[in-house]
């Protein structure tokens, strides 16, 4: 196939002052004594963007995404290596790149058309679809500063996306938006996408990613970690976001990983940190637990282990919807306690419950418990929630002469973060099956 992006051993390096006088200082030192410290954005970053693909850059905020995307858009010049591209790229970088505030909108248009090289004839032509994918109304010829946000983005999209490119490129743009505008775009970029268009975008939607993606780069710190299907590429996202950089390590030098993406040998694995099983220890270090949880009981129990797997038995924060997943609490107590009740409940981030079950509901046998026994609770189902951040809480409880006891519960314990390629309307899906028939009119032409 033809490569559209080539990126080779690209090194951005910022040099980082204490303090604004020691940049003077350096200048002016006559045995050009060093004041600064190298801050390395990317390190010999090599992938290549084949043209026709969708290709997505995922990595935690830090990793270099944006700094990558401005370097192969020309806002940036590498420290080291190189870039090439072949095509006409329209990029749609950070709020604002590219406009000129007191410019009118169409003034801008007809500025970054020309910057693209296109002609004033051309852009005549364009402008009529641009404005009506803004939809911005008369504000059109006013000055952009005077915009919200929201109309801002509209306008920079409409632009970026109806200028028929070879190359698009998009960063986080398209988290500023209502949703309806948002989905348009979607569908937009699905249709240059299906046209043969090259898209290169950042994003922290895993969902598009899933779903638009032929290929994903992942980056950790500036650093290449690998690249392969998006699938495989968020499952090693998962393990940066938990901090299970030991697994990742082991997953990235595994004979599959090798076989089914290009990995690196630089993973960041913590000095120290020794080589352990997959879940030696206790769950709860690798997952991310809320620090400002709230928590009482009589202290008869102690729920002092918890975790998420996911249908591969990974332990992680983030969820792919549909998938089957397990919630896991161990608990130690400290009393007997004749017929002690588990429970787990999800609620949204406004604190609405939305969904849980303990085992007096399921019907599970629990036995009495004597002082320094312990359970392991496992609940597995499958998740069909929509995509979005949601909280997990859990309890330990009973009940004694017909009141209802306390013995520890955790409000809020762990975040849960489910990524969906599908969301339908309202808080989970019904996962309906549908079947569409068309029966078409006789005896028209």
């Amino acid at each position: 196939m033809e490569t559209a992006i080539s990126v080779k051993d690209v090194t951005k390096i910022y040099k980082l002052y204490d303090k604004p006088i020691d940049r003077l200082k350096e200048s002016l030192h006559p045995f050009h004594k060093e004041y600064h410290k190298d801050f390395y954005a990317l390190s010999a970053l090599s992938f290549t963007v084949e043209k026709g693909q969708t290709v997505g850059i995922i990595g935690t905020n830090g990793s270099g995404k944006s700094t990558i995307l401005k370097i192969i858009t020309g806002v940036l010049s590498p420290t080291t290596g190189t870039v090439e591209v072949k095509g006409k790229i329209s990029a749609l970088l950070e709020l604002g790149a590219g406009f000129n505030m007191d410019y009118t909108g169409i003034e801008n248009i007809y500025m970054n058309g020309s910057m693209m090289g296109f002609s004033r004839k051309e852009m005549d032509a364009k402008l009529e679809e641009i404005l009506d994918f803004a939809d911005i109304g008369d504000f059109v010829y006013q000055p952009v500063k005077t915009y919200s946000s929201g109309m801002f983005v509209r306008l920079a999209f409409a632009l970026a996306i109806n200028v028929e490119p070879e190359i698009l490129i998009v960063d986080e743009a398209l988290s500023v938006g209502d949703v309806f505008f948002q989905a348009k775009c979607y569908r937009r970029m699905e249709e240059i996408r299906k046209s043969g268009t090259t898209i290169l975008m950042v994003t922290h939607d895993m969902g598009s990613i899933l779903k638009y993606c032929d290929k994903v780069v992942l980056l950790n710190k500036g650093n290449f970690v690998a690249e392969g299907t998006a699938a495989h590429m968020v499952d090693l996202y998962k393990k940066i976001l938990a901090n299970q950089l030991d697994l990742l390590e082991e997953e990235l030098h595994s004979d599959k990983w090798k076989a089914e993406g290009r990995v690196n040998d630089i993973t960041a694995k913590p000095k120290g940190t020794p080589g352990s099983g997959a879940y030696a220890g206790l769950m709860k270090e690798k997952m991310t637990v809320n620090p400002n949880r709230t928590e009482y009981g009589d202290g008869r129990a102690e729920i002092y282990d918890m975790g998420l797997f996911d249908g591969r038995g990974n332990l992680t924060n983030l969820l792919l919807k549909g998938e089957q997943f397990t919630i896991r609490e161990r608990i130690r107590f400290h009393a007997p306690i004749q017929a002690p009740i588990f429970t787990y409940t999800i609620k949204d981030k406004k604190g609405t419950d939305l969904t849980g079950t303990n085992t007096m509901y399921e019907g599970t046998d629990i036995k009495p418990v004597k002082r320094g026994d312990e359970y392991e609770v496992s609940f597995t189902q499958r998740m069909t929630l929509q995509g979005g951040e949601y909280l997990l809480s859990m309890s330990c409880t009973g009940f004694e002469q017909g009141e209802h006891v306390v013995y520890h519960r955790l409000y809020d314990i762990l975040n849960l973060t489910v990524i969906s390629n599908k969301n339908t309307v309202g808080v989970y899906d019904m996962e309906s099956v549908v079947e569409a028939v068309r029966t078409e009119a006789k005896g028209q032409a």
